[in-house]
Parts: structure tokens; sequence; C-alpha cells
């Protein structure tokens, strides 16, 4: 079962409810493997995975540019599994032509982000340092953050240039290497655990949850979520303030297709 975590499990920076803690507990329980995939960095999916209490198995990371799996034993509590770093200086550069002042982060693994300016700490996981352009892009990178007013019609302009472009919001677009996806990094942990594709389901809320709810056999879109990932979805389960994930993890547990809220598209 792959969950995405914001708006999925829990609204903004507020912690995970209970009540969805104590439902991915259950489901884990009867043998379901649950996979965080989302777009935050790293660093920013670990302290969801604790909060769950899964300390080990898979998480999906940077919109799938990073795929890990967790270990207790290890230091920090995972290993990577793999990593796809693309050169974000051409992407850079474009994006300033078309938005100029846009706010840039590279992400580093596990640590936070090279920024040309400070963000809202509120908005990104991790650490910031504010470095000049040769820092930004003197290594290649899994994910690159662009900020500013209008940046969401960068999208199709930096898809040009051959990497994956996906607007977060309005003011944000969320750069990653070409043809990756939460849905391919999945596809990487399924076949490790050697999971039938026809039990598979997925919940998000996000445009950057399109592919991951195509890929599951069972795609479940939030109830707050936008018309295109509802239309797309197989099921609508609740909004985030009505637990609508709790809905469909308990439908695992009781091995019912749907059940609890969520309804058949």
């Amino acid at each position: 079962m792959a969950l995405d975590i914001d708006g999925t499990l829990l609204c903004a920076r507020a912690a995970v409810p209970e009540v969805t803690v104590a439902a991915v507990a259950a489901a884990r329980l009867a043998g379901h493997h649950v996979v965080l995939a989302s777009g935050r960095s790293l660093v920013g999916v670990l302290p969801v995975a604790r909060c769950l209490g899964i300390d080990a198995g898979w998480v999906v990371a940077s919109n799938g540019a990073v795929v890990a799996h967790l270990d207790a034993s290890r230091p920090g509590g995972y290993e990577l599994d793999t990593v796809h770093t693309f050169d974000v200086e051409p992407v850079i550069r474009r994006a300033r032509v078309l938005v100029p002042g846009v706010q840039v982060g590279v992400e580093e693994i596990g640590w936070g982000y090279r920024v040309t300016r400070l963000f809202d700490p509120a908005l990104v996981n991790g650490e910031q340092r504010q470095v000049p352009d040769a820092e930004l892009w003197d290594v290649p990178a899994t994910r690159l953050i662009l900020r500013g007013d209008g940046a969401a019609h960068l999208v199709e302009p930096l898809r040009a240039l051959g990497v994956t472009a996906v607007p977060a919001a309005p003011d944000w677009v969320d750069v990653t290497p070409q043809d990756l996806s939460k849905a391919t990094a999945l596809e990487r942990v399924r076949k490790h655990l050697g999971v039938d594709p026809a039990r598979t389901v997925a919940v998000g809320d996000g445009v950057n949850d399109l592919e991951m709810i195509a890929w599951a056999a069972r795609g479940v879109a939030m109830g707050h979520a936008p018309a295109a990932l509802r239309d797309a979805a197989d099921e609508v389960t609740g909004t985030i303030e009505e637990h609508g994930v709790v809905a469909v993890l308990r439908s695992l547990g009781a091995g019912q297709r749907a059940a609890g809220g969520a309804s058949q598209r």
C-alpha cells in the first residue's frame, strides 16, 4: 500500500493523527506492506515513518528520485537503494530567464537544501545553506525546487530540457530526472517485495500522485484532491479532515475492496 504524506496522512506540518497511526499499525499487523511515497525529501519522510512506527521496509522520496530501505541498525535508520540525479545548471538558468528572481533549492539527501535564499522553514524539510551559483550546480542532484510568482508556467519549458517538472502549487515546481515518478519507484519496490500487481493500492491527493494512482490496481484519491486526480482514481475517499485514508486502511484489514466511506468510481 503506497501512501502519500502531505494532504493524505497529515495536514501541513501537523502531526499524524492518532487514528491514522493506529490504522497504519493495524494494516501492517495484518501483513500489508505500507510504503510512504512522497514528494518530500528523504529527511522529511523519515520522521513520518518513525511516527507511524515503521522502522523496517521501504520509502519513496523526492517524487521517485530516491528509494530507501529502512533499517534501524543502519546509521540514520536507512540504506539508500536507488538514487537518480541530473544536471541542475541548465534548468536553473532557464528558470531564471522565464521567472527572474525565482527562488532555488537543490536537494541534498539526508540533510536538506542548498539555496539561493532561505525558504520559510515551514515549507521545506531539513537544513538550508545559502550558497553561490557555483555550489548550486557543482554536482548532480536528485531534486530541484523552484518558487516564485508564475513558477507553474515553467513546467512545459523545463520538460523540454528533458527533466520531470511537476507543479506543486501556482508558485512552486518540483524538478527531478527524466521519466521518474512515484510510480516508477513503487514498481521497483513492488518487485523487491514480490507483491502481485493486482494487490497494489495507492492513496494520494496531489498532481504528483497521478502516475501512482494509475500504477496501483486500486487507486484512491482523497476527497479534497483536484478534479484531475479524482477523475483518474478508481475510488474517492474522504477528505483529510475526515481521515479518508483511514477508511481505505480499514478496508484492507477487512479484506474488502472499499469500505468505511470510500466510494467506487
